[in-house]
């Protein structure tokens, strides 16, 4: 745990009390501060008292002595309107903040100089995040990972000279952390996601940004250059006069780095240089993931890897869970979790990764559907539609793709199994990638992810993938 010592001796609310908030709210205590925790919930409310800290409907409080309120990412800032409790804190004056920005304040006090990498974008985040961790802990670093991805911050061991943070972050994380100054920040992509919780495309890359234009005076800005709204934040960067390593996937660069023919090159002055070869790391499969190592590659030279350490890291990197996961394989037939995949984009990259995909698809829509991802309906052999966008994605298909509503994961799994083998394809793959949020069926992408795992290593015949 990291206590938080900036705010001892003084009151902080702290809203939201799930993983994160309950993590706050440990922290505050064991740094001097007087926590107040409240929630929309009953059922958390009532697990913050019996974890031992005030809680209260902060409805019904005095916010005259609160020095800060601890907003949950879960609670929307601005967009489609400011939660209640960001409304009584502006009220009073008082600042609202996350745990990200406790995170910042207390390694700005008690140790500056230790390494922190930043990771945000719209897709990719969670498997660079996981990479880099992979390449630190592989080159002998004490390495702590979390954020967005599995740990809350404060939970981690806190920041020290020689150890590593490196942390996932959401927009919504950033949005609460206005002092977020990463060593190395790193972001992938920018496209259509989360509208709903930032009003416009425009502010939701402006929130983005922050993250790369936050990093400290000698630091790293990595930045992935194949959309337009990242090319003009790296323009932004370098013009400040701050170091930036741009990234592509999609063209050669005269300065950066990119990945060609499966092998990550480094150009720099007129020279080129080969960094590291992708080609037979199944872990690091497609397009999207050439990305993800190459800005992973970025960030572990900034850090002073070796290129045979980055290499060899590359290659024992296991792959992140619920994101290209293969998870078992019968006879010609290949499983595959993406669950992660909960917008157009991300599926995209995994339907580019495949030729003949049995894809089971669905959940709690997000805007423009499936209707971009027309250019991957060849590989699609038949599709299998879950959840509320399962009549939706019917008609964006029409008479294009084959395709049943199976309505639940259960009758998806089982029919697109029994297709794939019946079809005699060489290379059948059956692709969970949802191109959808899990809430409409399922609590999160994780819960939708595993009950996919557990469906197929239930099937006759299935074989573990190691």
């Amino acid at each position: 745990m990291i206590p938080v010592t900036s705010f001892a001796g003084k009151t902080v609310a702290v809203f939201g009390l799930g993983g994160s908030g309950l993590a706050s709210c440990h922290a505050l205590k064991a740094g001097g501060a007087e926590v107040i925790a409240g929630d929309d919930s009953a059922d958390n409310v009532a697990k913050a008292a019996q974890a031992g800290f005030i809680a209260a409907d902060l409805r019904n409080v005095s916010w005259a002595n609160f020095a800060a309120l601890i907003l949950t990412p879960g609670a929307p800032l601005t967009h489609p309107s400011p939660h209640w409790s960001v409304l009584m804190a502006r009220q009073a004056g008082v600042e609202v903040i996350g745990d990200i920005e406790l995170f910042c304040r207390e390694r700005r006090r008690h140790a500056p100089d230790a390494p922190f990498v930043a990771i945000t974008g719209t897709n990719g985040k969670s498997t660079t995040t996981a990479l880099i961790a992979h390449l630190m802990r592989f080159a002998g670093y004490d390495t702590q990972m979390g954020g967005n991805i599995g740990t809350a911050i404060l939970s981690l061991e806190p920041p020290r000279r020689g150890r590593v943070h490196v942390i996932e972050m959401s927009s919504y994380q950033i949005d609460l952390a206005p002092s977020l100054d990463p060593g190395i920040g790193i972001l992938l992509n920018v496209s259509e996601d989360h509208i709903d919780r930032h009003g416009t495309l425009d502010h939701y890359a402006a929130v983005k940004e922050r993250l790369v234009a936050g990093v400290q005076v000698q630091g790293t800005a990595i930045v992935g250059v194949d959309d337009g709204f990242c090319r003009n934040i790296a323009d932004r960067i370098d013009r400040s006069g701050k170091r930036v390593v741009r990234i592509s996937v999609r063209n050669p660069l005269p300065d950066g780095i990119y990945v060609e023919r499966e092998t990550i090159v480094l150009a720099a002055g007129g020279a080129r240089s080969e960094i590291a070869r992708l080609g037979g790391i199944g872990s690091l499969r497609g397009l999207h993931n050439a990305q993800n190592a190459a800005c992973a590659s970025a960030c572990a030279l900034a850090m002073g890897l070796t290129g045979d350490v980055l290499q060899n890291g590359l290659r024992s990197f296991p792959g992140l869970a619920h994101r290209m996961e293969q998870v078992g394989r019968c006879g010609n037939v290949l499983f595959v979790n993406d669950s992660k995949g909960t917008n157009a984009d991300a599926a995209a990259h995994a339907l580019s990764s495949f030729s003949d995909i049995f894809w089971i698809a669905g959940g709690k829509p997000k805007a423009g559907g499936i209707t971009g991802l027309a250019e991957y309906f060849p590989r699609i052999r038949k599709a299998y539609l879950i959840g509320e966008a399962a009549a939706e994605f019917s008609g964006t298909f029409s008479d294009r793709v084959p395709h049943e509503i199976s309505e639940t994961l259960e009758v998806a799994v089982a029919s697109a199994a029994r297709d794939a083998e019946a079809s005699g394809l060489a290379d059948a793959v059956v692709l969970l990638s949802p191109a959808c949020a899990s809430f409409d069926q399922y609590r999160n992408f994780e819960i939708r992810g595993g009950r996919f795992r557990d469906l197929v290593t239930a099937l006759p015949g299935v074989k573990p993938v190691v």
